[in-house]
């Protein structure tokens, strides 16, 4: 059976550590406020296929170095050089950066993003990408891609943004590409709650460990189901939650549960 140990893994692009069960993904570019690349897209891609064969980290955090998440492409190394493809190099790019995203939504662990200061263009997709978000009041969090004379409709944001924060909002913010403050983000939606920003990777970590020491093949589960279920009908999606719960019934965790509970105990969970 494919393994991969994600905790041996060693990154070129950005920072990759990990603590027990859970991996910190670092965008470490703090003087350009940590863009993306050709490279770091792949990576970012790559990394996340691999996660699903990966059986020692439980959960994921993704943040940003120097006060700031993520700038979005980077212009100099990205932009200019696209404006000079032709529609096959293009359509490769765009559909590697959509397989970026694909890949975060495909990992069964749950990924939790850590956002401080800007967040713009990719970065918000990587954000939508995550199943839980975590801003600061001061961050500006902006879908750009209008601003650069292209569509809203970049990384899957035309299907994952509505989804968080209504058809309308995400209409008006992917037209406009206007930035919201973090308060304006967390009211909408897009955040699940906001942190002081020196608080801000303290919070991920605590929620993070705590997503690892819980039942992490129930938690791979419902990930998966949130994402299988946008396309299905409810009958569908009921029929395939009974068939997701009663395989969740089956593990190991489900019994301790049971067995900690009669005994007025908490249970402890191995993900199994």
């Amino acid at each position: 059976m494919r393994k991969f140990k994600a905790a041996e893994y060693k990154a070129t692009h950005f920072d990759w550590k990990v603590d027990g069960k859970v991996a910190t993904l670092t965008l470490n570019r703090p003087d350009r406020k940590n863009p993306l690349t050709f490279d770091s897209y792949g990576e970012l891609r790559d990394l996340f296929e691999n996660m699903v064969y990966a059986d020692d980290v439980k959960a994921v955090i993704v943040t940003g170095s120097g006060g700031n998440f993520c700038s979005g492409g980077d212009v100099h190394e990205i932009i200019g050089p696209l404006t000079k493809m032709d529609m096959p190099e293009l359509l490769e790019f765009t559909r590697m950066t959509g397989d970026a995203v694909r890949a975060m939504r495909n990992a069964p662990q749950p990924i939790i993003s850590a956002i401080d200061g800007i967040c713009a263009g990719a970065g918000t997709m990587l954000g939508c990408a995550s199943d839980i978000r975590l801003g600061t009041a001061r961050s500006k969090v902006a879908f750009l891609f209008v601003r650069v004379g292209l569509a809203g409709a970049d990384m899957g944001a035309c299907t994952l943004l509505p989804r968080l924060i209504g058809l309308s909002r995400a209409a008006e913010l992917l037209y406009t590409g206007r930035a919201m403050g973090g308060e304006e983000a967390e009211r909408v939606g897009y955040y699940n709650s906001l942190h002081a920003p020196e608080e801000l990777l303290d919070a991920a970590n605590k929620l993070a460990h705590s997503l690892a020491n819980g039942p992490t093949f129930g938690h791979a589960m419902t990930k998966k189901m949130l994402w299988q279920e946008w396309n299905q009908g409810l009958g569908e999606c009921i029929e395939a939650e009974a068939q997701a719960q009663a395989i969740c019934m089956q593990t190991k965790d489900f019994e301790r549960a049971y067995i900690a509970f009669a005994n007025k105990q908490a249970p402890v969970f191995e993900g199994n």
